[in-house]
């Protein structure tokens, strides 16, 4: 049966390609330039027809060459060479064999070459140890929200101690918990490895993946809700009105926004209580992302997480929503909201050059399960209107709230919030349940739920954890207790 894999997308406005609009402008110079072609053409077929009635030199024979030996490498091509597997064994560590002998056999001439060949062999007898994960309909999945920086400014007795304490775990206990995870054998997957669509002559439609790792590996996903600093969170008020709310020195420990990197990789800025401004990993992305590069064999293909944003005060900390700037009745310039915008489409390139997979986490926040199909139409649209274009286009979705559209039963095209969602481009739908796995796969869609991790979680259900941690050895004794029920 032949199958071609689809990545899921919105599809594009149909408008004619660069190529089209050369060929309607410059095809009449093209034809006369190609009739010319074929009349040099012809003289030279015939030039050469002549030539070849004439006496031929003796021809050696071939089959009396010696045998092809290997080429003794210059110091260049040693370099080129050594740079090459440098660059293939990067692939190898996260268990794409395919990958990285594909990439070396790309150096012409590679047969010749026993650094490659032997190279090559090496990555063909580790990819046959590879199985198949057999149970894709059991791969957990894993959501934090912002992690605490700083736990003595969260957990300070103020209004929102109660929310931090339920709702968040402390870089410390995020840290744990991935080694904990890596210690046990669990390896970071893409939601495009677990399941993707297919088309063949049935049509289209959802199959699951090929996850192939070594015996014992166990994949599982990992996303992150409200990746976008808000107001409260990083100074005083919440940013619902018309003016934006920026980091200050009464932030409750939070990183401020993410920002890229010296070295090119997402990280990101925070405001200690004393005003300076800091880089470096105060979140779970760069957290994530540093626990990936001391263990790259953590992350299959180079998977990283998926990151869920809303739109109601901009996204990664940046400050776009469309109502804070002048135009539209907010007190920021338009010089600095298009600064903040600008900032905020290079981290979201960023993120997405580096593996990072963003998804809609709404607009404005709404239980989606709770409110009537009109609702989830004008919601996604705004998302759509005020964040699509900053971040790019998504086909995942995490439901706010983890409030699903929908019973257990399969999506139909009878429910309308399903219609509204999927004519927006979802393909990915995720809910909140305590379940280690749930999956549902669709004709047109796949279906999962995600597994809280907070402080609520880890002190009031801690043996709904023992498959990935022990949450005694993980739990920050900075944290208040007991938590609130």
């Amino acid at each position: 049966m032949n199958e071609e894999r689809n990545t899921p997308r919105r599809r594009p406005r149909k408008r004619r390609s660069k190529l089209q609009r050369f060929l309607h402008r410059y095809s009449p110079s093209l034809i006369l330039v190609a009739l010319a072609v074929c009349c040099v053409g012809m003289v030279v077929f015939t030039v050469q027809t002549i030539s070849s009635l004439r006496p031929q030199e003796t021809q050696p024979n071939l089959d009396s060459r010696p045998p092809e030996t290997t080429v003794a490498p210059t110091e260049d091509v040693t370099a080129q060479i050594n740079a090459l597997i440098a660059q293939a064994d990067k692939l190898a560590v996260t268990y794409d064999y395919t990958g990285a002998i594909e990439l070396l056999k790309t150096f012409e001439g590679f047969e010749a070459q026993p650094a490659l060949t032997a190279k090559i062999a090496a990555y063909e007898a580790e990819d046959d140890k590879l199985v198949a994960y057999p149970d894709l309909d059991s791969v957990t999945h894993l959501f934090f929200h912002a992690l605490i920086a700083e736990p003595e400014r969260a957990f300070d007795g103020d209004k929102e101690e109660t929310g931090y304490n339920l709702y968040m775990v402390t870089i410390d206990e995020f840290k744990k918990i991935m080694q904990s995870m890596y210690d046990r054998g669990f390896v970071l997957v893409s939601p495009y490895d677990v399941a993707y669509e297919v088309t063949d002559e049935n049509g289209t439609r959802f199959v699951y993946g090929d996850i192939r790792l070594p015996e014992g590996k166990k994949p599982f996903l990992l996303s992150q809700d409200d990746v976008n600093y808000y107001g409260y969170m990083i100074g005083t008020g919440n940013g619902i009105d018309e003016t934006p709310v920026f980091a200050s020195t009464d932030g409750d420990g939070f990183a401020s926004r993410i920002v890229i990197g010296e070295d090119g990789y997402p990280t990101c800025e925070y405001m200690d209580k004393d005003g300076n401004v800091h880089i470096g990993a105060y979140d779970l992305v760069p957290v994530l992302e540093e626990f990936i590069q001391e263990h790259p064999d953590f992350s299959y293909h180079g998977a990283r997480a998926m990151l869920g944003v809303t739109g109601y005060e901009g996204v990664f900390g940046y400050r776009t929503k469309p109502g804070y700037n002048v135009e539209n009745g907010g007190v920021m310039t338009m010089e600095d909201w298009n600064a903040e915008v600008e900032a905020a489409k290079a981290v979201a390139e960023c993120l997405r050059e580096k593996g990072w997979l963003i998804a809609s986490h709404s607009y404005g926040h709404p239980s989606y399960g709770k409110i009537e199909a009109d609702r989830v139409a004008l919601d996604s649209d705004k998302w759509e209107d005020t964040v699509q274009y900053i971040v790019g286009e998504a086909d995942i979705i995490l439901f706010p709230h983890g409030s699903d559209i929908h019973t257990w039963r399969p999506y139909t095209t009878e429910n309308k919030k399903f219609n509204a969602l999927y004519e927006d481009g979802y393909r990915y739908f995720f809910n909140v349940d305590s379940k280690v796995a749930w999956v549902q796969i669709g004709d047109t869609y796949f279906r999962a739920s995600r597994r809280n991790i907070d402080g609520y979680r880890m002190y009031h259900y801690p043996e709904r954890l023992e498959d990935l941690f022990d949450v005694k050895e993980v739990f920050d004794p900075a944290r208040p207790t007991p938590v609130p029920d």
